[in-house]
């Protein structure tokens, strides 16, 4: 402490500790962490330590409009979207029952097949399309809602329960404050007093349609919590709603859009002009002449034509530069842009002109991984678990299945391999060395081992009933397609005496 810290501390203390403290986090600063120093290099860089949800709460109107605008009319945000779909969803994750019970599972796997059929309340598609819409829609704003939507006997449901998937504009964002009881609403979503969601407020129709006007005024509704799935990738503790997926290369996308279409525009204008005559008379002509709709004179050149000028007289052709580094330029932007969404550039672009099988194959695994994490940590508990503990309620209600505790276990497509061949083989130097086990070298791959192993055994019996011995039956090939030699009464042999 200096002299003035001291005399300030001799009068107040308090002050003077206030002083000392802040001294000491002043000279922390100086000589830790150089992002957090002041000076030229981070002049007007604003950084405010709002809190995620009244971050969002400011911005997400605007970026949701954004984002969506870029959909529409950017192509490679459009296939951005149509890429990170693609690859999450698929044909959809799939549900195989888990209650102990092979019956039980058979039983509530066929009741779920012809539930995922009938979901959709607006009858257009499955559950898996369901899964795919509701993904699009996290991806290009932020976030989605699901309702769940219980229906009558009459209906003729399998299962009368049917899911409505919403976009995120039907949420009252206005509607903030107390609640009943002691908990609070904010941006239309209820809360208890402990912070657990309880109820949304949410518009019958989108505000946004022109339907809404003529069915009067809009005015939410609430819905409990327990009715609604609302899917969002959470990136803060204590977010509340999601953000699009664009967020990080919207101006990025935009300048590159304007970019473009600057160079087009430079390029039809320098294509406007084909020669240009120096020190020409009025009245002087090189070729054919005429007038357009305006009386301009339009002069034309023929191919061979031969035309002796006077002298004096010269005649320069338009010719247009080339845009050096344009690629170059563009590429490194694409680059950027397939970083900010989480993409590769060739699964952004289609350009697969820089790629061997080496550098592919280790792009695609870490994106496969965050794939795997987002189906894991968003799509399935925020969407999938939720909808499958309904099913099974409203089935159980209506005595489609008996009581009873019916887990699930939820399979995702298989990602298309870079080298199949190569893959396989890894697969199987996994299982017999002891490091993955048949079922789970099978469900990497997207299918049922239960349904597999059962197909492969009916396949193999129907085989011996007809007698026929194929190389790709390793009971009776080895790999390389050489029969195998039974010894005399060796179970499993080519026939039951021996022979």
């Amino acid at each position: 402490m200096n002299w003035l810290d001291q005399t300030v501390g001799f009068f107040s203390p308090r002050a003077g500790l206030r002083r000392a403290r802040a001294r000491v986090a002043m000279n922390i600063l100086r000589r830790g962490y150089e992002g957090a120093k002041l000076g030229r290099r981070t002049e007007g860089w604003r950084t405010p330590g709002s809190g995620a949800c009244a971050e969002i709460a400011a911005a997400l109107p605007r970026l949701r409009d954004r984002s969506r605008d870029l959909v529409r009319n950017n192509p490679y945000a459009a296939k951005g979207v149509n890429a990170l779909v693609g690859n999450l969803v698929g044909s959809g994750l799939k549900a195989r029952a888990r209650s102990g019970d092979a019956a039980l599972n058979d039983a509530a796997d066929k009741l779920w097949t012809r539930f995922t059929a009938q979901c959709d309340a607006d009858g257009r598609t499955d559950f898996h399309g369901l899964q795919a819409l509701v993904s699009r829609a996290m991806v290009e704003s932020g976030e989605c809602l699901v309702r769940m939507r219980p229906r009558r006997a009459i209906d003729g449901l399998a299962v009368p329960l049917q899911l409505q998937v919403l976009e995120a504009d039907h949420l009252d964002t206005l509607r903030s404050g107390e609640a009943k009881g002691s908990g609070f609403i904010h941006q239309g979503i209820e809360f208890d007093r402990l912070g657990r969601r309880v109820a949304y407020w949410l518009y019958p129709v989108h505000p946004g349609e022109v339907a809404a006007f003529r069915r009067g005024s809009l005015q939410s509704k609430r819905v409990p919590a327990a009715d609604v799935c609302h899917v969002f990738e959470r990136l803060r503790p204590g977010q509340e709603r999601g953000v699009p997926w664009f967020a990080p290369v919207i101006i990025k996308m935009r300048d590159l859009d304007e970019y473009d279409d600057a160079e087009l525009v430079r390029k039809k204008i320098e294509a406007c002009f084909a020669a240009f005559v120096l020190d020409a008379d009025d009245g002087e002509t090189l070729g054919e002449v005429g007038e357009d709709e305006a009386g301009r004179r339009v002069e034309t050149f023929e191919p061979g034509m031969i035309e002796y000028l006077p002298a004096g007289k010269d005649v320069r052709f338009a010719a247009p530069a080339a845009s050096g580094g344009y690629p170059e330029y563009m590429r490194f932007q694409l680059h950027a842009i397939a970083s900010g969404l989480g993409l590769t550039y060739e699964l952004l672009t289609g350009d697969l002109s820089q790629v061997n099988y080496s550098s592919i194959r280790a792009g695609l695994i870490e994106f496969r991984r965050r794939m795997e994490a987002l189906q894991g940590q968003v799509l399935i508990p925020g969407l999938c678990n939720p909808v499958w503990r309904r099913f099974v309620e409203v089935a159980q209600a209506v005595d489609g299945l008996p009581a009873g505790d019916f887990g699930v276990e939820w399979t995702a497509p298989r990602f298309e391999a870079v080298d199949p061949l190569k893959d396989a083989k890894a697969d199987v130097m996994s299982v017999r060395s002891g490091f993955m086990t048949l079922k789970e070298a099978i469900a990497r791959n997207g299918y049922d081992p239960s349904d597999v192993l059962a197909e492969i055994a009916d396949t193999n019996a129907r085989l011996d009933e007809l007698g026929l011995v194929l190389d790709s039956d390793p009971r009776r090939a080895t790999q390389t397609g050489a029969a195998k030699i039974y010894q005399e009464g060796e179970e499993n042999g080519p026939n039951s005496d021996g022979s």
